[in-house]
């Protein structure tokens, strides 16, 4: 007798596989399926199964990638992890929403806008700022869709009926309610205060928007002589230019060796100006003599000791990086550089350089332009961070967001634990324009996409995806934008909605060449993942990504690896080809029903032998301790461990043992085991190599859903 004879039907054979695996007869033809289907927006998921009572949502948003970028092999990676959260958790029966959009990423697209009007000999001051907007939004419409684009190609699941952009008309509404709301609070400022300013942007950058290169110079040893007695004081300096606006000389009160010095005054060379020498715990005593100058106006650190000690502040730098007024008659109106060279020759007839020795050390430049960065005394916006602070440091110490790994909340802590009030005005045009009256200043990209979590659902109205999607579950990045983003968007989720942005963190380790370096375009070192997708298939790559992802090591990228994702892919393609080529006549439509190892043998025919009906037990059993074994691996972050226990499970146990064995047996029992052990495993594979098993499953006899996507996992 059959058991559960309403799961069994009788169906036709299925069209046969090719021989071989082709993605590019495949990929771009199931993604169309998939977005025909309307499944990947939430709103049109068939109900959850009667096991979940209650449906619950799952909701990631996309890091924005900035609307000038195309894809990279950080992106490749990030969007291949969060795929396979979305799709297993889909196929959980859960709610799904990816969230897809990008970052308008202001002096990013200005200066890439700017660069095209060079080539026509136009300046975006010819234009002027509506007519140069102007320019930008056309720029926009023409090539900011092209990541997203290429988040398709590589099989992301995303609901493009949600696509939001930094700048939509809803999204600039919720940027200009939360300045608003904490100017209210007071915690908004304006101030003059030194801070890093950007000579090819012309506009300020915070302190996490530098990126430091290395450079070889020099170290000048300076005798700065004593005041009404014989003797100096020797400093040591890389920048000799910025001595014409010294306030003072600063040592260590611990070194003995200038003990006797504190208190008294020396005679600032070329200047002839008076300065005193003082004492300051935040001096480096091994940093060259243990005595350095002190210029308020050109370096933070020199400001935060010169604004205790009420110095004087002389700007001797304006903001074209040319020397201004207060830099004296010798250089005047000069570039800093070509100051440098007279402040040296003056130096020397005077007799005043001890020496000079070779020095490599790290200049400041702009993440975006890789201009220099001047530091000097600017009117901007600060935001109060001490409260803020606390929000965030509470949210991770609590327990409420965690990091995965949670190594990475010492960096997280360090930030905010020494935090100080964020410069948010930026002087260019393409942006959010400050909501106040006579402002013409736009906000730090980073202030709006601190606001993307709920900004993307509605917030500030109390939209219905606000409330059915936020808040999100899981956001996934990579280290280097722990506090530029995710630190900004926990306090900014707590302050402004009163609830966590997301609970989990995942910290993915960085791609980077094989020899260990980072990827580098320019240099030549930059890797493609289209290219890759292009050449292996979509699910090669990915396979190529996930394979080196264990833990939050780093990636030294191994395009074996992807090589070896389209071996298996083959692999795969294989199994399923021989296993729907030698089908079961009756077909079991619960595909639980055996492979839970539970009255195996009732459904058999040709009376398979004992130690055959062992061996079915035992592979059975192995693939629902894989089944298990996967589920948590994913559902713990260990995305590289899940694969390969599949790649292990597959090609070991199921294809060349079991299969192997099965071929020397005509029953019922094992082509039954073999379909529904097909299924498991390309539900299992599916949120990893979504393309490969979806048109697998198109072809399976016993399958339960139209697409393999909504299946249950």
């Amino acid at each position: 007798m059959l058991k559960n004879k309403k799961s069994f039907k009788i169906i036709s054979m299925p069209k046969e596989l090719s021989k071989t695996y082709n993605p590019k007869e495949v990929e771009d033809k199931i993604y169309q399926l998939w977005e025909k289907s309307g499944y990947f927006n939430p709103d049109n998921l068939p109900a959850a199964s009667s096991i979940k009572q209650q449906v619950s949502s799952y909701t990631i948003v996309v890091p924005p990638p900035n609307v000038t970028g195309s894809l990279h092999m950080g992106h490749a990676l990030n969007a291949a992890i969060q795929d396979i959260l979305i799709r297993k958790k889909r196929m959980e029966g859960y709610k799904t929403l990816w969230l897809p959009g990008t970052d308008h990423a202001g002096i990013a697209t200005q200066n890439v806008v700017e660069k095209e009007l060079k080539k026509q000999n136009v300046s975006r001051h010819d234009l002027g700022r509506e007519k140069f907007l102007e320019k930008v939004w056309e720029w926009k419409e023409k090539y900011g869709g092209i990541i997203l684009n290429q988040f398709k190609k590589l099989g992301c699941s995303m609901d493009w009926s949600r696509v939001r952009f930094t700048m939509d008309e809803q999204y600039q509404k919720a940027v200009n309610e939360a300045f608003l709301r904490y100017y209210k609070k007071g915690w908004l400022y304006k101030a003059e205060r030194v801070i890093n300013w950007c000579v090819r942007c012309q506009t300020s950058l915070s302190d996490l928007e530098l990126e430091y290169k290395e450079e070889r110079s020099k170290l000048w040893h300076i005798k700065y002589p004593l005041l009404n007695e014989k003797g100096f004081i020797i400093v040591a300096t890389t920048r000799p230019e910025t001595m014409l606006g010294d306030s003072a000389i600063a040592v260590n009160p611990k070194d003995k060796r200038y003990k006797n010095l504190i208190g008294k005054k020396v005679l600032l060379p070329i200047q002839n100006r008076e300065i005193p020498i003082i004492a300051d715990e935040e001096i480096d005593m091994e940093f060259g003599t243990g005595a350095v100058k002190l210029t308020p106006a050109h370096d933070l650190l020199d400001a935060r000791i010169g604004e205790k000690h009420k110095l004087p502040v002389y700007k001797v730098i304006g903001p074209l990086g040319k020397m201004a007024p207060e830099a004296g008659q010798l250089c005047a109106g000069l570039k800093v550089l070509e100051c440098r060279e007279k402040v040296m020759v003056e130096l020397k007839n005077q007799n005043l350089i001890e020496k000079e020795e070779d020095y490599n050390h790290n200049v400041a430049v702009c993440y975006r332009c890789n201009g220099v960065i001047e530091p000097q005394p600017s009117l901007q916006w600060f935001l109060k961070m001490n409260e803020l602070a606390k929000l965030a440091i509470k949210a991770v110490k609590s327990g409420e967001v965690k990091f995965h790994p949670k190594n990475w909340e010492k960096i997280y802590f360090s930030w905010l634990e020494n935090i100080r009030d964020w410069n948010v005005s930026r002087q260019i045009w393409w942006g959010h324009k400050i909501p106040l009256e006579g402002e013409t200043d736009v906000l730090d990209t980073w202030f709006s996409s601190a606001l993307w979590p709920f900004a993307t659902l509605g917030w500030p109205d109390k939209t219905k995806d606000l409330k059915e999607f936020y808040p999100t579950q899981v956001i996934s990045t990579a280290r280097d934008i722990i506090n530029l983003w995710v630190a900004r968007m926990i306090f900014s989720g707590l302050e402004f909605t009163g609830q966590k942005p997301f609970s989990d963190v995942i910290i993915h380790g960085t791609i980077l060449t094989k020899d260990g370096k980072r990827m580098s375009k320019s240099l030549g070192t930059g890797i493609d993942p289209m290219i890759l997708i292009e050449k292996y298939g979509a699910d090669a790559t990915r396979f190529g990504l996930i394979w080196q992802a264990m833990g939050n090591q780093d990636i030294h990228w191994d395009e074996n690896a992807v090589i070896a994702g389209k071996k298996f892919a083959n692999k795969v393609w294989n199994v399923a080809r021989f296993i729907l080529m030698n089908k079961p006549s009756q077909i079991n439509t619960d595909s639980n029903a055996d492979t839970r190892g539970k009255n195996i043998g009732e459904n058999q025919r040709g009376n398979p032998s004992k130690s055959a009906f062992d061996e079915d037990k035992e592979f059975i059993k192995k693939l629902n301790t894989t089944k298990k074994q996967v589920s948590k691996q994913v559902d713990t972050y260990e995305f590289g461990q899940a694969l390969h226990s599949l790649y292990d499970f597959v090609w070991h146990e199921f294809a060349d043992k079991y299969i192997e064995s099965s071929k020397g047996r005509n029953d019922e029992e094992v082509k039954i085991v073999l379909n529904n052990a097909l299924l498991e495993v390309i539900k299992m594979l599916h949120p990893f190599m979504p393309h490969l098993t979806e048109e697998i499953y198109q072809n399976l006899p016993n399958k339960n859903k139209e697409f393999l996507m909504i299946e249950k996992w």
